[in-house]
């Protein structure tokens, strides 16, 4: 049978109703808060860290100016992310070939005891080198872990919600993201209020670091009383019951899924390069560069997060309507418009106009955040989706993500441009309109690759099986896959 055959054969194919997983709504739920906390557990140490970093370089890097307090601050919070690939690539195959709820068990307990351990490091002043390098072992245990965890968190989502309501659903991640990071942050802010800097120096900022444990006892009480993911169970049973090879080999992961790789890394790219210049970046571009008091800067960053929670839910909301790939040529279309002007009134010096400037950033990354949780997972196939966004995701996210507000210090420190962080958002986006325009999939509203269609409701399944553009999006490319891995099996 020639391969023109082979394909209208394929265009024959449905799906059963048996075949249709119906997601019940209270275990949907479940998976989403449990995931999400745990994704607030990480950020919430990007919130402390970011809106501390003034004061972890003085207790950390006392020896040396503090220009190069700054720098050296902000290069231990990327050398984490050099440790990313390493614990996305352990994690996610272990999370393809054991499951997605056992893994994000584990990297939640590193994650928090990491966390906690940075709060007992004593200072520079007291042990000398010793104290810069076991924060920098922290933050290493940091990142491995998280190599994990926020592409395990997706994943879970993803496979967790039914396929109509999975961009809104999956936004909820963000909302943890956004709340672990106003909770470090506002926490931060409070301490610096009440306690004055003198005594942040001294002890108070240990005093985030050390809540950590409690929200990770939390955190993983709620992700062990979870489920696995039907997407996951449904899988390793048709494995088990045709008897295929059960997993899927990294080699065979970059071989036949080239295009899922590369389109994972181009999202990861800006995506990352965004999130960190305006998330984690702006608290000490507004203090250290623009001269803004500490209280003031964090408050304003503080108050557009906030605001940033309800635009990410109706951004997943409408994404499952009007498709995630319009919404995210919108938002990079609206960064390359806006980025210079933002940044223009952030150092204006009027308080009104420094927060128009933030809010207009803030809005625009909200349009990527609410739309990227549930496209991301959508690229990969069920088999290696845990692991391929594990890897991809924290390859891309390392090179690009972490060192972004090392990068823009230094550009600034170089140049004395003070648009230079406007300048990289618009590098960043042009690549990415160009890319998503040209190479990504609609995957709104659609089953996931190499899983059946999944549905809040048993009245949706007749209309669902009937709906064979759902199936072919995915069905025939899988088909190509299958068939090269057996040719190279042979070979």
């Amino acid at each position: 049978m020639d391969r023109k055959k082979e394909k209208n054969k394929r265009r024959k194919y449905k799906f059963h109703k048996d075949d249709v997983t119906v997601i019940d709504a209270d275990i949907a739920k479940k998976a989403v808060v449990a995931t999400a906390l745990g994704n607030a557990m990480e950020w919430f140490d990007f919130g402390i860290y970011s809106y501390l970093v003034v004061v972890i370089g003085k207790v950390f890097y006392s020896g040396v100016s503090d220009s190069a307090q700054l720098v050296f601050s902000f290069g231990t919070f990327a050398a984490a992310f050099l440790v990313r690939p390493i614990g996305g690539m352990f994690f996610g195959m272990l999370g393809d070939r054991f499951g997605r709820k056992k893994i994000l068990a584990v990297t939640l307990i590193m994650m928090a005891a990491a966390t906690l351990s940075i709060g007992l490091i004593p200072s520079y002043a007291s042990i000398g080198i010793a104290a810069p390098i076991l924060l920098l072992c922290a933050r290493l245990v940091q990142g491995f872990s998280t190599g994990g965890e926020y592409a395990g968190a997706m994943t879970f989502i993803a496979e967790s919600t039914p396929d109509k309501k999975r961009g809104f659903m999956a936004s909820g991640l963000e909302v943890g993201t956004l709340t672990g990071y106003i909770a470090g942050a506002g926490l931060v802010t409070v301490l610096t209020y009440a306690l004055g800097s003198d005594t942040m120096l001294d002890w108070g900022w240990r005093v985030p670091f050390l809540i950590a444990g409690p929200i990770g006892i939390i955190g993983l009480y709620l992700r062990n009383h979870l489920e696995e993911t039907p997407a996951f169970a449904a899988m390793e049973e048709k494995k088990e019951e045709e008897g295929k090879k059960p997993h899927v080999s990294m080699k065979e992961l970059f071989l036949f899924h080239r295009r899922s790789v590369f389109m994972c890394l181009v999202l990861v790219f800006f995506y990352n390069v965004i999130d960190y210049t305006v998330l984690t970046y702006m608290p000490s571009h507004l203090t250290a560069v623009l001269g803004y008091g500490e209280t003031k800067g964090l408050l304003l960053i503080l108050v557009v997060m906030f605001i940033m929670i309800p635009i990410v839910l109706a951004i997943g909301y409408f994404g499952d309507r009007v498709g995630n790939k319009r919404i995210i040529q919108m938002s990079l279309m609206g960064i390359i418009l806006l980025a210079v002007p933002a940044f223009l009134l952030i150092g204006s010096g009027s308080n009104w106009l420094v927060f128009l400037g933030l809010m207009i950033l803030g809005a625009l990354l909200s349009g990527i955040k609410g739309t990227m949780t549930s496209q991301l997972p959508s690229l990969f196939f069920t088999e290696v989706r845990y692991g391929g966004l594990a890897v991809t995701y924290n390859i891309s996210a390392s090179i690009f993500g972490g060192t972004a507000p090392l990068l823009i210090s230094w550009l600034i420190n170089t140049t004395a441009n003070r648009l230079m962080p406007a300048y990289y958002l618009i590098f960043a986006s042009l690549i990415g309109i160009v890319v998503v325009t040209l190479f990504l999939k609609n995957t709104s509203g659609k089953p996931l690759r190499g899983s059946p269609p999944a549905v809040a409701e048993k009245d949706e399944i007749k209309e669902v099986i009937e709906d064979t553009n759902n199936v072919l999006w995915w069905s025939e490319e899988k088909q190509e896959i299958n068939e090269r891995i057996e040719e190279a099996d042979k070979d």
